[in-house]
């Protein structure tokens, strides 16, 4: 931790000598949960959980005609996860989050390399995850075109572990580190184009997985490919996602090889007037139902912002549901703009399995999720309650008999967010 501070006292002691070019900002995001079902469903014997984190960030910049310097310094506190006169941070979350340098390459080429987000289309495959406190980052190099409205971007990555030297030299380039899809390598082209009421794009990503059942030496492949499209004139808009799997994926210490997984979505909206605007959509994500246990059908989005779709209650794919039955989500919305300053959004969606469960159920249930947004001056306020209608089917997923289960399943929250600029 010392070391940490000491960046930090540099970094503001040196503002004094910086110029223009440079940036500082930073941000203080509190939030206080009352879970009772978050995540999966509560049992009525159990304690409803209730807490406060707040992620805090510093965020500096530099650039000139012929690069950009980023770094992002970040913490993440649960209140009360120290006890008094504690020397260090019990859960270490003190981390570096982003950090970057790139170059213009002249002709519309440029280079982005160190750790940084990867957020493309509508986060569905990969996001910044900004929902969750922690976030999500990458470690790659990124290569960059752009000329009107074309985009390329090419991202490469190689993650090593350097936490056991011995093992490290005994095995080569073997990679320690796993769970949540954890990959040794990556290789990632995203293009897109633009044109006057039509966008689209197409990912072509591979994520190379340590292979522990080979002695440490060998990579599994998982490819995902797939579009994203959207339309909108006037008051009407429409997106679209279609995404294949196929390769070699992780479960837990398994290695099973997938085929034909796939992800398919659509959503609608129509904007009513200046303040109503609605929804609906569909998105059908394939499950496993094969006998063959070294195989699966089983589509999972990876590294988007999985908190974003499927409810935010998070029961599925977030940290779940992987080779699991799949997922047929249908939902409804409306956006009600309540003054200049305030928003209410309402959202239900229900839930069904693409694959039958073991009793043959289908069914998962309904969700409903509201929140409500209000920004007053440097700063934002948001609010929201969700409730889960769970059918008989997620009592078999979730593994928690109706006899047992609480009679009501809901989660509530309210989140403060302020982003101070302090050199722009």
């Amino acid at each position: 931790m010392k070391k940490q501070y000491v960046i930090l006292g540099l970094l503001i002691g040196c503002l004094q000598f910086v110029h223009a070019q440079f940036t500082l900002d930073g941000e203080f995001k509190p939030r206080a949960e009352y879970r009772h079902g978050f995540g999966s469903l509560i049992q009525e014997s159990a304690e409803p959980g209730f807490g406060v984190s707040t992620r805090v960030r510093l965020n500096a910049g530099y650039a000139t005609d012929v690069y950009k310097l980023y770094v992002s310094f970040q913490d993440v506190m649960v209140w009360g996860e120290n006890r008094q006169i504690l020397p260090y941070d019990m859960n270490n979350s003190f981390a570096v989050f982003q950090a970057w340098a790139e170059f213009q390459l002249g002709s519309g080429w440029s280079t982005k390399l160190g750790r940084q987000i990867l957020s493309y289309d509508d986060q569905r495959i990969l996001g910044a995850l900004d929902w969750a406190q922690q976030g999500r980052n990458h470690d790659a190099g990124l290569i960059k075109y752009k000329k009107n409205k074309f985009a390329f971007d090419l991202a490469l990555a190689w993650n090593q572990d350097y936490s056991d030297p011995t093992g490290f030299v005994s095995v080569g380039n073997a990679y320690n580190t796993s769970g949540f899809f954890s990959y040794k390598t990556m290789q990632m082209a995203h293009l897109s184009n633009a044109w006057e009421s039509f966008s689209g794009s197409l990912l072509l990503m591979n994520n190379g997985f340590q292979d522990a059942d080979a002695s440490l030496t060998d990579v599994v492949n998982l490819q995902t490919i797939g579009v994203h499209l959207k339309y909108g004139k006037k008051a009407f808009s429409l997106a679209a996602n279609a995404y294949l799997q196929t390769g070699e994926a992780i479960y837990g210490t398994s290695y099973k090889d997938v085929k034909g997984a796939y992800l398919l979505g659509l959503d609608l909206g129509y904007k009513v007037s200046s303040k109503v605007g609605l929804g609906a959509g569909v998105e059908l994500i394939s499950g496993n139902d094969k006998t063959d246990t070294s195989e699966t059908g089983a589509f999972f989005p990876l590294y988007g912002t999985n908190h974003k779709f499927n409810g935010f209650m998070d029961y599925f794919y977030v940290g779940n549901h992987a080779n699991s039955v799949g997922l047929l989500d249908v939902h409804v919305s409306a956006n009600f703009k309540l003054n200049e300053t305030s928003n209410l959004m309402a959202k239900v969606l229900n839930f069904s399995a693409e694959k039958e469960l073991t009793s043959g159920e289908k069914s998962l249930g309904t969700e409903v999720d509201l929140v409500y947004s209000k920004t007053f001056k440097g700063f934002g306020l948001n609010l929201g309650y969700s409730h889960m209608f769970a059918s008989d089917g997620m009592y078999e997923l979730k593994g928690v008999s109706e006899s047992v289960a609480a009679d009501v399943q809901n989660w509530a929250w309210v989140q403060l967010l302020i982003k101070p600029k302090f050199i722009n």
